[in-house]
């Protein structure tokens, strides 16, 4: 009996708590409790729905990923917005880029990384999960790309999820 009353994202119920009480008219006794009942109903109900939890080795990374990424957001925009100011012509390329990584979270992680990146969208993840397809808005040699996401992005992903 006590086995069902755990709670199978603990994360996911506490943002679900949070949520209710600030949809809830002030705090009251009722709103807790409604809270309480919501934050452990929904993710019992949508459990199967739910991937296999990635066994972060050094989540402390993320921390560092997140800021490297935000980095390249902000370098990539400057970058995109010469590139479109000036009367040279992009070179456009789709690029087949090789995966090391395996669990599908990290897999997703990385696409959206790349995607977040102006310049760069992940367009598809082959069904073996082996090669992600990438376009690039101007790109002169397709193992730069490659290489640069190696190093940037997937090493340190590898690292956390390994």
């Amino acid at each position: 009996m006590l086995d069902r009353l755990n709670f199978p994202q603990p994360w996911l119920s506490l943002l679900l708590f949070t949520i209710w009480q600030f949809l809830s008219d002030g705090i009251s006794g009722a709103s807790v409790v409604m809270g309480i009942i919501l934050a452990w109903l929904i993710p019992q109900i949508t459990q199967g729905f739910w991937p296999e939890r990635p066994a972060f080795i050094h989540a402390w990374r993320m921390p560092f990923y997140l800021l490297r990424v935000l980095g390249d957001i902000v370098i990539a925009s400057f970058s995109v917005a010469r590139l479109i100011l000036s009367t040279r012509k992009p070179e456009p390329m789709f690029v087949c880029y090789p995966l090391e990584l395996e669990h599908p979270l990290a897999i997703s992680i990385l696409a959206s990384t790349i995607s977040l990146t102006p310049g760069t969208v992940s367009a598809d993840v082959s069904d073996d999960n082996k090669i992600l397809l990438i376009h690039a808005l101007d790109v002169n040699n397709e193992q730069e790309v490659i290489d640069a996401i190696r190093t940037r992005y997937e090493k340190p992903l590898l690292e956390m999820f390994k």
